[in-house]
This record gives C-alpha cells, sequence and structure tokens, in this order.
C-alpha cells in the first residue's frame, strides 16, 4: 500500500519536461499577445515615416524570437538573411515615402535580429568551456576599454558601433552551447549558399536595370565611387549598402560553394557562377584578394586527395570565367579593373591606402590611449548629424584598431585573435570527418586578417560571416573528444541531442 501511494503521488506530479514545455508554450503565447500591443502604442506614438519602419522591423524581429526560443540551429539561416536583405528593404521604404533617411530604424533590423542568439546563450550559458571562456574574456577586455574611451569621448555613436563589434562575437558562444552535428553545418552552409545565389541574381538584375528604388538611394546617398544610377554604369551593391558588403557576403558563402559540392545550394556550379559574376561587378578587389587566400588556405590544409579535386574545381572556375567574362555587358570595365592588378603601383586606391599607413602610423603613436569604440567607420554617423565623421571612412583595419582600441585594448584584441587561431590549429591537426570544417575556420581567420590591410572586418556584417565560419569549426571539438575517449556513436548522438 505505501508503495502505491508513492506511485500514485509521482503520478500526481508534472515531469520536468511537461512543465518546461507549459513554460515555453505561456512565453509565447504572451509575446504573442504582448507584442502586437507593443507595437500598435509604439506606431500610434511615432511619426508616420518612423511608425512604417517600426511596423517592418518588429515583422523582421518576431520569427527572430520565436527561432530562438524553439528551433536555434534555424536561427542562423535566419539572421543571415536579414543581414543580407534588410538595406534593400530599407531603400525601398525610403522610396515607398519619398523621403531619404540618413538615419534608419531598419539599420538597427539585423544587430537586433543577431542579438536574439544571446537567448540560447543565456539558456544555456554554463555548458560554455574552458577554451571558449577564455576567448570571449579577452574580447571582452577589450571590447570594455574601448567602450569606457568611447562613451567618453564619442558619446551615443559609441553604443551603435559597440553592438556592431559585440552582435557578431555573439556567435563564439552560441556554437559553444549549441553543438552542430555535421549534417547540421552542411545544411546552414547549403542555406548560406542559396541566400547568396538570391542576392547574385538581384545584383545581376540591378546591373542590367538599375529597380527605381536603388536608383532614388544613389542620388540621395550621394556616393560618387559607385558611379551613376544607370544601367552597365554602376557598382553592384545588390541587396547590400554597399559595394564591399555585397562583395564580402558573396565571397565568404564562395569559398564553401567552390570547395565542396554539398556546400553549393540548390543551383550547384551554375549557382557558383552566378555568385562570381555578381562578385566582379562589384568591383572590389580587396574582396578577390581574401577569396583568393581563403581558398589557398583550405587547399593547402586539405590531405593530398583532397588538394587535387579542389584545385581542379579552381580551375574550372577559373577556365568558366575566362569564357563568360568578355561576352558580359559592360565586360570592358570589368577587365580594366581586373587589369590594374597587374600594375598596382599606379593604381590609385593602393597610393592612398599607403599614403594613409604612413600619415596615421605617428598618429597612432602619439595616442596610446585611441579614441575609443564609435571613433571609426558608420558609428560615426550618430553624432555627426548623419554625415561620416573624420574617420568614417578608413580603408586600414590594422589603423582602425589601433585608433580605436589603442595599444593597450589592441594588445587583447590581436591576443583573442591569437587565442581562436591556436584553437582552431588544434582542429585542423585531427584528421576525422570533422576536418574540413576546421579548415574552413582556418580560411575564415587568415581571409579575415589578410583584410585588415583594407578595413576593419570585425564589426558588422563581415564580423558576423567570420564568426559564423569559426564558430562553426570551433563548436567541432565536443565531438571529437567522445569519439577519442570510445563513446559509442548512439551516445555521442543522445548526449548532443540533450542539448
Amino acid at each position: 500500500m505505501k508503495m502505491l501511494s508513492r506511485d500514485e503521488n509521482s503520478l500526481s506530479l508534472p515531469s520536468a519536461t511537461a512543465v518546461k514545455s507549459a513554460a515555453m508554450m505561456t512565453l509565447i503565447c504572451g509575446a504573442a499577445v504582448i507584442l502586437p500591443l507593443l507595437i500598435g502604442f509604439a506606431s500610434a506614438k511615432l511619426s508616420s515615416s518612423n511608425s512604417l519602419q517600426g511596423v517592418i522591423l518588429a515583422g523582421i524581429l518576431f520569427p527572430a524570437f520565436l527561432l530562438a526560443l524553439l528551433n536555434t540551429r534555424m536561427l542562423i539561416p535566419y539572421t543571415l538573411l536579414i543581414w543580407a536583405v534588410a538595406p534593400e528593404l530599407r531603400r525601398i521604404a525610403d522610396w515607398y515615402e519619398g523621403v531619404y533617411h540618413s538615419v534608419s530604424l531598419l539599420s538597427l533590423a539585423p544587430l537586433l535580429t543577431g542579438a536574439t542568439l544571446a537567448i540560447p546563450v543565456l539558456k544555456e550559458i554554463h555548458r560554455i568551456r574552458k577554451s571558449s571562456t577564455r576567448i570571449i574574456l579577452l574580447f571582452s577586455i577589450a571590447l570594455a576599454y574601448g567602450a569606457i574611451i568611447g562613451l567618453a569621448k564619442n558619446g551615443i555613436g559609441s553604443v551603435y558601433d559597440l553592438a556592431n563589434y559585440i552582435v557578431p562575437l555573439l556567435l563564439i558562444p552560441f556554437f559553444a552551447v549549441t553543438p552542430f552535428k555535421p549534417k547540421d553545418i552542411d545544411r546552414l552552409l547549403y542555406a548560406f549558399a542559396n541566400i547568396a545565389v538570391l542576392v547574385a541574381i538581384y545584383g545581376i538584375v540591378q546591373y542590367l536595370t538599375v529597380p527605381p528604388w536603388d536608383a532614388f538611394w544613389m542620388r540621395n546617398a550621394d556616393m560618387i565611387s559607385i558611379g551613376t544610377p544607370y544601367p552597365l554604369e554602376i557598382r553592384v551593391f545588390s541587396t547590400l549598402n554597399s559595394p564591399g558588403p555585397a562583395a564580402t557576403f558573396l565571397v565568404f558563402a564562395l569559398v564553401p560553394m567552390i570547395l565542396e559540392k554539398r556546400w553549393q545550394g540548390t543551383l550547384r556550379w551554375i549557382g557558383v557562377l552566378l555568385v562570381v559574376v555578381c562578385l566582379l561587378t562589384t568591383l572590389v578587389r580587396s574582396a578577390w584578394l581574401v577569396l583568393l587566400v581563403m581558398l589557398l588556405v583550405y587547399i593547402a590544409s586539405s590531405p593530398s586527395k583532397g588538394k587535387w579535386k579542389s584545385l581542379l574545381q579552381l580551375v574550372f572556375v577559373a577556365a568558366a570565367l575566362f569564357w563568360i567574362v568578355p561576352k558580359l555587358p559592360g565586360a570592358e570595365g570589368l577587365v580594366a579593373r581586373v587589369e590594374t592588378l597587374t600594375s598596382v603601383q599606379e593604381d590609385h586606391s593602393y597610393n592612398e591606402r599607403l599614403s594613409l599607413w604612413t600619415n596615421m602610423l605617428p598618429m597612432v603613436a602619439g595616442n596610446p590611449v585611441g579614441q575609443g569604440i564609435g571613433s571609426v567607420g558608420q558609428g560615426t554617423k550618430l553624432g555627426n548629424g548623419g554625415e561620416l565623421g573624420e574617420y568614417g571612412n578608413m580603408d586600414n583595419g590594422f589603423i582602425a584598431l589601433l585608433l580605436t582600441f589603442g595599444v593597450l585594448g589592441a594588445l587583447f584584441f590581436f591576443g583573442a585573435l591569437g587565442a581562436v587561431i591556436k584553437e582552431i590549429g588544434a582542429r585542423v591537426t585531427r584528421k576525422n570527418e570533422l576536418q574540413p570544417y576546421a579548415r574552413l575556420s582556418l580560411a575564415a581567420w587568415m581571409g579575415a586578417v589578410v583584410s585588415l590591410v583594407s578595413d576593419n572586418g570585425f564589426p558588422g556584417l563581415k564580423g558576423y560571416l567570420i564568426w559564423m565560419l569559426i564558430g562553426l569549426g570551433l563548436s567541432a571539438k565536443e565531438f571529437t573528444q567522445s569519439r577519442k575517449k570510445g563513446t559509442p556513436h548512439a551516445a555521442v548522438e543522445r548526449q548532443i541531442t540533450s542539448r
């Protein structure tokens, strides 16, 4: 009788899983009720222009919030999509209103969407490994130092710039607490490729037709360096906000697409060629350099058999381009741009960067404390009436980092990068089915460092892409260790699924 009583009591108590599910459903239902009310209240208080932007922003954020709660692995493809299309949504909204906004609420969409990564991170923060903690700590010290200096010198602009550093870095703890199986990583890279193909297709259409909303933005943004708003006369920026970010997005998707068939996306080699053609129309030569470096690093770190396969694929792409590019509309400009790589000393852009290095280095040496976060890049708009500040355009990433963080902050920042490459190196040397992801991480790290010769890519979109590819490789540690210890495959699967 006593045993029966105990069983009856246990049956009367809900299981932990049931309680967790009920709490989750309550949270979702509450959000579904409260968020529309908050949106309606906020819209009533905003101007008609800001109200439209606010509604679009809320529509973008709500799916990210749900994915962060329900399906964390789908959150990354969704955030990639928002990083890719948010600038285009902003341009369409401005064109629809007939008013150009130098600062828009929709500019926050990628950052706020990416910030939802914090939900699964905080939920599973106790699972973060010691190696990831060390990397996060080093970056945190650098960012805290830069933020303190930045708040004192640059005001509100430092907050926006700080968010551009923090949101991409959230991917490190995210992958530490959400380990991806090989098939999950393949699906993510497959989705990334498909998004890149869509960006490329729109970019080619933009090059040939220049949609009215893009022409409206070009005329009002006054960006002379991207050409004129007429067919065949623009440097393509596709759905991104300028040729540089567009080229960056395409390059980081193109490297996996060229190297492994399973990462190519739905259109396979046709998609690869579309992305390459669109990349050429951006006329961003530094992106071509990063592409070449990443491909060579991946191939060089591959086994002998893999090297020949990758080299053959690279030759195939090069041969296809050699045949296709001269037949493209406006091919003369593309060919001329490529030919400037053979005479770098006579190139205006190269000489300007060289001059920047010689002029700015003494200034950095004379100000070892640094200017703080918010002193370089897009964040300077917020404290300067919507216009870029003195260091708004900084074509040297090393100078940008030293100017931002000073000697002390830069020491921690580069120390964190050193800790990252140490972790990646340990994984590249392990010969197992996870090695391709580690090699891709190595390629991304090298591409990021090499790209510092042209800009500081760690904040914003480029930083998000860098830490995504690096994080995928770092997250492979748990699988490798479990199998080395002799844990059966089924047990490993159960451990991963339980997380």
